[in-house]
């Protein structure tokens, strides 16, 4: 059931569309004005409005203007005594979902709740998927070394070579991992990761080339590895100067007979899958360490992406500014903020340690926290909240 507000100044129009629509099961805030409805708004999270046009202090219409200001994907079903053609057409034009005139016909009222829900669930499973979907972004930059990247991107995804993505964290290493998918003719089957950091040694193996049933104490069942997984698509080895040396001997393995056998089993299963590998760690120098296997690390660097960190690609904060801006208002529902050239300059100022995934955070903090304008002082106070 959803959580509604009614803005209306006719005390009997109020009490009881409150309780008609209790007895349906919603919980209602009620308001007696335009400018008390929108403190309520304001204040509180509501899936419905019904707002009344005709009102004292603020009409509805006003109102309803104020209300989008706040939040963009909130249904407004607007009310009125007064009703007419034109200012129905005003209020649909404005962004209400639907007009309807007093005498209310409950009937009619409750099947326009009923169907502005189904519409607000829709929005946010729409919502949800584009997400997913969009997971991989887009690569936003038109700096020389971030377009020396995109176009490595465009020269080898419609190959099978083995690619080796070295760069700063944050920095974005899997987002080309995965345009190097999306852009192959092996994006319509799986993009499988695995973080080698995150695996503790002991399990790296199962996880990598799967186990069978029995294969050590927790293995109460079969289960197919990280390869059999990705057959036909792509495998991304991400932070792979973290693998250890037997891991590594395997995976080498695997490459050169492109077979994996399961933990607890002798059998050989074929797997076709492209590797791409990321690291944030000099590989020739864990090599003079003794860390990484250098056979291993020729096989997996025919193609070499370098990414820059975002210290190296500042030119590009004004995009990256705003697309951030248009996704995170988007993701929370809220018009997109206005960020004035200071705070894109305070921005610039800052030494980006965290690249790429810390501008994201820093941006959200703004987002969430400023009015409708992100100036440089709101920079210079939230960006960077810790002294150093």
């Amino acid at each position: 059931m959803a959580k509604i507000l009614v803005i209306d100044d006719e005390k009997s129009i109020r009490d009881t569309l409150k309780e008609i629509l209790e007895y349906e099961g919603h919980k209602v805030d009620l308001a007696d004005d335009g400018e008390a409805g929108l403190e309520l708004f304001k204040n509180n999270k509501y899936e419905i409005v019904l707002l009344d046009i005709k009102m004292p202090k603020k009409d509805g219409i006003e109102v309803l203007e104020d209300i989008f200001g706040v939040a963009t994907d909130v249904p407004v079903i607007m009310i009125s005594g007064h009703g007419n053609i034109d200012t129905a057409v005003e209020s649909i034009k404005k962004g209400a979902y639907d007009f309807i005139e007093k005498p209310l016909d409950l009937n009619r009222l409750l099947v326009t709740i009923r169907n502005a829900m189904d519409r607000s669930s829709l929005i946010i499973e729409t919502k949800t998927l584009k997400r997913q979907v969009t997971k991989t972004y887009d690569i936003v930059g038109e700096s020389e070394p971030i377009q020396m990247v995109k176009d490595m991107i465009e020269k080898v995804s419609g190959t099978d070579a083995r690619v080796l993505i070295t760069g700063p964290n944050g920095s974005g290493k899997e987002l080309v991992a995965r345009w190097l998918h999306e852009k192959s003719e092996r994006a319509e089957y799986p993009f499988v990761e695995v973080n080698c950091a995150a695996i503790p040694s002991e399990l790296i193996e199962s996880e990598l080339f799967g186990h069978e049933k029995g294969a050590f104490t927790s293995a109460h069942k079969q289960r197919k590895g990280k390869f059999e997984q990705a057959h036909a698509g792509t495998i991304f080895l991400d932070e792979i100067g973290d693998m250890s040396l037997n891991a590594q001997a395997k995976v080498l393995k695997t490459l050169e007979e492109k077979k994996v056998s399961r933990v607890g089993s002798d059998k050989e299963i074929h797997v076709d899958v492209r590797i791409v590998a990321a690291t944030n760690k000099n590989l020739k120098e864990e090599i003079e360490n003794n860390n990484f296997r250098e056979d291993l690390y020729h096989r997996l660097s025919v193609i070499l992406i370098s990414v820059p960190s975002l210290d190296e690609r500042k030119d590009d904060i004004p995009l990256l500014t705003n697309h951030f801006n248009e996704l995170i208002c988007a993701d929370y529902g809220v018009p997109k903020k206005e960020i004035n050239e200071d705070a894109i300059e305070e921005l610039k100022k800052i030494n980006w340690t965290g690249n790429i995934r810390e501008f994201r955070n820093v941006l959200e903090r703004l987002i969430i926290l400023c009015e409708k304008e992100i100036t440089g002082k709101d920079v210079a106070a939230y960006a960077q909240p810790i002294s150093k």
